[in-house]
């Protein structure tokens, strides 16, 4: 076993936090089981109480203990997807306790690909409950040097593992009810999940269980963003008198003082993006305006983050 990583199981079983990589973005560990360190978690990222936190596993068998009721569909989609950007949504058992769940009557887990996160998890032996690496609401770190950035003393070890090769949180699918909810939309999309399962999933309802990143307002630089059509973007340059920051697929117009352009594929524009939030809310622009993707299902997980960074 890695020295850092033997340290890092050691700093979760005494209470501690620890960021790791995970293909998605960065987390921020705490021992699931333990109510302290759990408690901790939510101070350092300024988490709601009862927002419910993903418990990440080595692997699917570990991951389904914490649940009462493993359908079918679990371990089809399971043995499909996983280790991979895909949280299921599960009746919880007795390990699974109120402060994991924001005291609702199921649990998320997942098995993530990253092979520091699946080191770590299995040198931790047990489940680990991590939210994105960063305060709540603001942008997701994709980067070790995000972590620090965000977080500082307040984590007790940061595991470097490079660029997250997602770079947006993990698709959450609800499997506790009647029929297979998407509840948060990512790289795998509801095509892909009703391809192996054979059926149509449902709408989201709105008594939908309460999830990460299910906030109108989240994964937000602090300098207040905009999602403008293609066709309207020229125009909002011309109108606003404010120092601009723009991310767009066309090429930059001079009248802006800051811009980054972004690739027209969807995978390749999401794990650019949370990074290219950052460096465009530290350009000390007053706006960002966001050339808005076409509203098509490829880019539907995209598009949530976008728009929930609007708020």
């Amino acid at each position: 076993m890695k020295p850092e990583i033997a340290k890092a199981a050691q700093i979760l079983r005494a209470g501690g936090l620890v960021a790791f990589p995970t293909e998605t973005v960065y987390g921020l560990g705490a021992d699931a089981s333990s109510a302290q360190a759990v408690a901790r978690l939510y101070a350092v990222k300024r988490r709601p109480a009862g927002h419910p936190v993903i418990v990440h596993f080595d692997g699917a068998e570990r991951a389904f203990t914490w649940a009462r009721d493993v359908p079918a569909a679990a371990r089809t989609l399971a043995q499909r997807f996983w280790p991979g950007p895909l949280t299921l949504v599960l009746k919880r058992s007795a390990l699974a306790q109120d402060f994991i769940t924001g005291g609702q009557d199921n649990v998320g887990v997942r098995v993530p690909a990253h092979p520091v996160a699946h080191e770590l998890l299995a040198a931790f032996g047990g489940g680990i409950a991590a939210p994105s690496a960063n305060r709540f609401g603001l942008v997701s770190p994709t980067t070790a040097a995000h972590v620090r950035a965000d977080l500082g003393a307040d984590v007790d070890l940061v595991l470097e593992g490079g660029p997250s090769e997602v770079g947006i949180e993990s698709t959450i699918l609800d499997l506790s009810g009647a029929k297979p909810v998407v509840l948060r939309p990512g790289r795998i999309t509801a095509v892909e999940i009703e391809a192996a399962l054979g059926e149509a999933l449902a709408e989201k309802p709105s008594d939908a269980p309460r999830h990460s990143g299910g906030l109108e307002r989240h994964y937000a630089p602090r300098t207040p963003v905009r999602l403008v059509p293609g066709y309207q973007l020229d125009r909002e340059i011309a109108r606003l008198k404010e120092k601009l920051a723009v991310l767009a697929f066309s090429r930059p117009d001079e009248r802006v003082e800051y811009w980054l352009r972004m690739p027209r594929d969807p995978q390749a524009y999401a794990h650019k993006l949370y990074a290219a939030l950052r460096e465009l809310d530290s350009a000390a622009c007053e706006a960002i305006l966001i050339e808005a993707p076409p509203p098509v299902p490829e880019w539907a997980a995209v598009l949530d983050r976008l728009r929930r960074a609007c708020g």
